[in-house]
């Protein structure tokens, strides 16, 4: 029964279903989730700790890593938390402005970490074809601009979600059937014409992540010219595994993220469970993937993390 507070439009909760079609499975996916989430804190924590105390990383690209760390933190806390208090708890309930906040945290996060993405690439670019100008291009008050710039056009761009939601009326059901709120399945939920969000979502996925995806095809076809005309293939082998690591972090991010948007807006055939856990997957699988690929792939790191685990040792 929906309960509404005086004089008001909106409810005083709503019902988080979780995951519907397998509840009898529930608990060992919150085990997995929760697994993966304890790699995610522990992982990006370890990559901002050996970056704070290691003076010989403060350059951009390390600078970048410790924002996508962060971001990829509150990406996952938004989330996991309260998912995983109703995949084991069974707490389903969810309060009004709790909502609110969270579908402002997860879009506007996931908008800081394309913008974060953005600018690695760019930074990729320049050690590569101007690798003398590289240092005095971006130093560390561009890199510094270059983050509160995305962190401004994430938390810009993704308030008027909440505030248009805030001043629309709520419809008797509020059943949100997955485990988090998500700016398209709360709007299910408005007895109004939200063409006018709809449309406003839209724009600023493509405005987004369509130019973010832009200025990183750009950065890496220039890369992919400069790499190929380097005289000597070990050469070009070096300069591509400097990218490598960054590729996959995209992949990771871009691949879960498109199929998770098109498939709320366009796939009505596609059924809800596979909908369900590949948005949880687009929230969880990159903040967990990412201090792992950085780890392995990036020397400077590597060296930092066994130095400290023959530490403990001794």
């Amino acid at each position: 029964m929906l309960v509404r507070e005086n004089n008001s439009s909106h409810p005083v909760s709503f019902i988080l279903l979780g995951i519907p079609g397998l509840e009898n499975s529930q608990f060992c996916i919150a085990f997995l989730f929760c697994v993966m989430y304890v790699v995610a804190v522990v992982g990006n924590i370890t990559i901002l700790h050996i970056i704070r105390t290691d003076h010989t990383l403060h350059q951009p690209m390390y600078l970048f890593l410790a924002m996508l760390a962060i971001t990829d933190l509150v990406l996952s806390s938004s989330t996991q938390p309260k998912m995983l208090a109703i995949l084991w708890f069974q707490a389903h309930e969810i309060e009004y402005h709790a909502c609110l906040i969270q579908v402002f945290f997860i879009h506007a996060f996931a908008s800081v970490e394309s913008g974060v993405l953005m600018a690695m690439a760019l930074d990729r670019y320049v050690a590569i074809c101007f690798p003398l100008q590289h240092s005095s291009i971006l130093t560390t008050a561009v890199v510094v601009k270059l983050g509160v710039a995305v962190v401004v056009r994430g938390l810009l761009w993704v308030s008027p979600f909440c505030f248009m939601i805030s001043r629309m009326p709520f419809c008797p059901n509020s059943i949100i059937p997955q485990s988090y709120c998500e700016h398209m399945a709360v709007l299910k939920l408005l007895c109004a014409d939200t063409r006018v969000n709809r449309a406003y979502g839209l724009f600023v996925a493509f405005s987004v992540v369509g130019f973010d995806m832009l200025i990183i095809s750009i950065s890496y076809v220039m890369i992919l010219r400069a790499v190929l005309q380097l005289p000597s293939g070990e050469a070009r082998f070096k300069a591509f595994g400097t990218c490598a690591s960054h590729i996959c972090v995209i992949l990771a991010f871009y691949i879960p993220a498109l199929f998770t948007f098109l498939t709320h807006r366009f796939g009505h055939h596609v059924p809800r469970v596979v909908h369900i856990m590949f948005a949880n997957v687009y929230l969880l699988v990159p903040p967990m993937l990412n201090p792992i690929i950085y780890g392995v792939r990036t020397k400077q790191i590597r060296d930092r993390v066994m130095q400290g685990r023959c530490g403990k040792d001794l």
